[in-house]
């Protein structure tokens, strides 16, 4: 397990909720002696959708929404069997998408 990484991602919609993941990871990670690079954070995906008020005419009457997808990443360096154990336990929130690769 020495000379493995672990990196982790996560995507969530709520900055607050992936914060919040990444300190928790980072937290157990360094409780069972791991070293931690990061939490790094990507490039915030900003989607727009434009939607038409009117049901028929008023093509000026529009409303615009947009959904804002937030990533993380976190590297594990030198995981123990401690750590992986502890990460395949952590409860994350509902909201936050995590992948996990070992390299």
């Amino acid at each position: 397990m020495q000379s493995q990484k672990i990196r982790i991602r996560l995507k969530a919609f709520d900055h607050r909720l992936i914060d919040a993941s990444t300190q928790e990871i980072v937290e157990t990670a360094k409780r069972t002696g791991a070293q931690v690079r990061g939490p790094i954070p990507l490039p915030t995906r900003k989607e727009r959708y434009t939607v038409l008020i009117s049901p028929h005419v008023n093509k000026d009457a529009r409303d615009q929404y947009e959904i804002r997808t937030h990533k993380r990443v976190l590297d594990i360096v030198e995981p123990t069997e401690k750590t992986v154990d502890a990460l395949m336990k952590l409860d994350l929130a509902a909201g936050v998408e995590v992948q996990i690769s070992l390299g």
